[in-house]
């Protein structure tokens, strides 16, 4: 990997949900390739598959993308984000969903098209709900998903179902999850979540009625946290923790 500056471009450079950056987590400039995904052409900036058959480059390592949203600005890791969904749609749309035909890039817009039909597949975003709920003036509801093996909790989540709205996928999601009815739902913001391809909009809300059920294969524990008595959160720059932030301390949602 050349230190020249010449007609390299600024890389995302991939190994699933691994970056590569150097020790002061900053991107390698390389030269670009036919292969490359054109991420800002006006400024050089390209994206790539790192195959596990290549080697490392000397001084670089690959650090897990959510590593990143604390080491950079909301503007970076957002860039980031589209880089690594930009690839993940490209690698997962190779062939045609309508004929199965073998698809081409698009030269000038994010597409795959088909020779053969000329359909085009382009970025799907999946919206997912993320709620923050609160009882009374001093009590915060944090569950902790079954597939996490640390201590952390978090906030209510996930995806919209067709036909729904926004606060019917809040009132349907918080119901099967931990089996209780809320009331009062806000939006409050959005954040782009590459894990693989989501927009997160975050919504807070107020309990209504009901004792807590768990649903067991999604969440392995529930329950209300006095404010000043809270477990190990979501990190910060995640929204997740904006909207802890935003109704214990009253903190401004991040624009």
């Amino acid at each position: 990997m050349s230190d020249q500056t010449t007609d390299l471009s600024l890389a995302y450079i991939f190994h699933h949900h691994q970056l590569l950056v150097d020790e002061n987590f900053q991107l390698p400039k390389v030269e670009q390739l036919a292969s490359d995904l054109v991420f800002r052409s006006g400024d050089q900036i390209i994206a790539r598959d790192l195959f596990i058959e290549e080697d490392i480059p000397e001084g670089y390592q690959l650090v897990p993308i959510r590593q990143l949203i604390a080491q950079w600005t909301k503007i970076q890791f957002e860039q980031a984000s589209r880089a690594l969904q930009l690839l993940e749609w490209r690698r997962n749309h190779k062939f045609c969903s309508h004929c199965g035909h073998e698809t081409e890039v698009h030269p000038r817009e994010y597409a795959m098209v088909c020779p053969a039909c000329r359909y085009h597949q382009y970025p799907r975003v999946q919206p997912c709900i993320i709620t923050v709920i609160t009882r009374g003036q001093d009590e915060i509801l944090l569950a902790k998903n079954a597939k996490n093996t640390s201590n952390m909790y978090g906030l209510i989540a996930g995806f919209v179902e067709v036909g729904e709205t926004l606060e019917e996928a809040v009132t349907r999601e918080t119901l099967e999850e931990v089996g209780i009815k809320v009331k009062n739902i806000q939006y409050l913001a959005s954040q782009p979540w590459p894990f693989p391809s989501n927009l997160m909009l975050a919504f807070k809300a107020e309990y209504e009625s009901g004792e807590i059920v768990l649903q067991e294969e999604e969440i392995s524990d529930a329950k209300f946290f006095k404010f000043n008595a809270l477990p190990e959160i979501p990190i910060s720059g995640s929204i997740a923790h904006a909207m802890i932030e935003h109704v214990i301390h009253n903190k401004k949602m991040p624009d």
